[in-house]
């Protein structure tokens, strides 16, 4: 077993990796700190991994809700399922919520544990390579609005992370290529050996190699850990984290949610990124190629599922981007890939007033 943890002061943790985790009783119950449970998980993670979990909680006070799946279902009315759920369990403040699932379940079930009675503990055991590496660590909690992605929400850390890379195995393909998107921005972000690794080692992740797949669970949990320790409310580093997500939220809210996976949105805004600094004169054409490449993100290899829509989510973004709602009010905020000929990297955040259409 892997440990990573995240120092926050009285909020730290530890993120635990490791083949096997799932049944790993012991360690479930170490951070369960009173009686009452809540299970939240989905209609596709249930009869795939509920009962597994239920095996260590005799003697507690036990239910579970199953949400139906999919970033369309982000929503507060889905959040107040929860609500209910807890209400109806008579659960106390010393309740713990247990979030298992992917992104979607994990964003709405710390949500719910920030806000009732005005906050209890809860746990993250994802099951998706993205919630793995990314939306599990750092405490960022929400749910959608019509008018724009995670805008409703919380920062509320779990008491644990508990990574089983072996659930990977029941991901389609498409949901796990979308997750590695996320690997890859921290890869892009983190150093050029980080990325230089992804480029030889992306194949061997995508055949589900665990030793490959646990050593790159680990260094993204730690590179998350490290900038958060720095900036948990995200008020300056923490924004490289939101390398290619800018475009991607565009995309996601002007294709409807649901039509891009998260991981799909942010390879296409992270490609889109990439350009704009080529365009403000921060990268070089050659470094942003590589980005877009066969082997990485690249539009006919990494995104080739997505091609025929690619172009049109896009256009949908820069028309979003140029919409009432953000021109003319504060500047879109950018990170732009800021590379010098593959040697070094480093960023910077640029906020742009986009012209008038």
């Amino acid at each position: 077993m892997e440990t990573v943890n995240l120092d926050l002061g009285v909020d730290s943790y530890s993120i635990f990796i490791g083949g096997g985790l799932l049944d790993d009783g012991d360690l479930l119950r170490r951070h369960i700190a009173g009686n009452q449970v809540l299970i939240v998980t989905n209609e596709t993670i249930a009869p795939l991994y509920l009962d597994r979990v239920l095996a260590h909680l005799s003697g507690y006070q036990v239910d579970a809700i199953a949400l139906p799946d999919g970033e369309q279902y982000k929503t507060l009315d889905t959040l107040n399922l929860i609500f209910t759920r807890l209400i109806e369990m008579n659960a106390n403040r010393g309740v713990t919520l247990l979030a298992l699932g992917g992104g979607v379940v994990g964003d709405m079930t710390g949500f719910a544990a920030a806000c009732y009675q005005r906050g209890v503990s809860f746990i993250q055991i994802p099951t998706t390579v993205l919630s793995h590496v990314d939306s599990s660590v750092g405490g960022k909690t929400a749910v959608n609005h019509p008018l724009g992605k995670n805008m409703i929400g919380a920062f509320h850390q779990p008491k644990a992370v508990i990574i089983d890379p072996e659930l990977l195995s029941s991901l389609p393909e498409r949901e796990l290529r979308a997750g590695l998107a996320e690997v890859i921005k921290h890869g892009a972000m983190a150093s050029f050996d980080d990325f230089c690794w992804l480029e030889e080692n992306i194949p061997e992740l995508l055949s589900l190699n665990i030793s490959k797949l646990t050593f790159a669970l680990r260094r993204n949990c730690q590179i998350k850990a490290d900038i958060v320790s720095q900036d948990e409310k995200e008020m300056g580093v923490r924004a490289l984290l939101n390398f290619g997500h800018t475009f991607g939220h565009a995309i996601e809210n002007s294709m409807g949610y649901g039509n891009w996976l998260h991981g799909e949105a942010v390879a296409a805004g992270m490609v889109m990124a990439a350009d704009l600094s080529v365009r403000l004169g921060m990268c070089e054409h050659g470094d942003a190629l590589r980005l877009k490449g066969g082997d990485i993100t690249g539009v006919r290899g990494w995104c080739c599922w997505r091609y025929d829509g690619l172009c049109s989510g896009m256009l949908s973004a820069w028309c979003v981007l140029h919409s009432d709602s953000y021109h003319g009010t504060l500047p879109c905020r950018f990170l732009c890939w800021w590379k010098n000929s593959g040697k070094s990297s480093a960023w910077q955040e640029h906020d742009w007033r986009l012209p008038p259409a």
